[in-house]
């Protein structure tokens, strides 16, 4: 599993988001990992969710931040 922000990011995206964040720009992935990292950090509803499936809170909070960028 990557250590890397970006790195972690992109591995909880589904294959479509991947493919479709990992062509943006470095700094654009670099801005979505760390707003996907203070979405798992604030939000109360996922620490609920982390504590049954870690996997399904990361997926979740890159699920919203990515809605945002619409």
């Amino acid at each position: 599993m990557p250590t890397d922000p970006v790195g972690r990011f992109l591995t909880v995206l589904d294959p479509h988001h991947r493919e479709a964040v990992s062509g943006r720009p470095r700094e654009e992935q670099e801005r979505l990992a760390a707003a996907w990292e203070r979405e798992l950090e604030a939000d109360t509803e996922l620490d609920s969710l982390d504590e049954l499936s870690p996997p399904a809170a990361e997926a979740e909070a890159a699920r919203r931040v990515l809605d945002r960028e619409r």
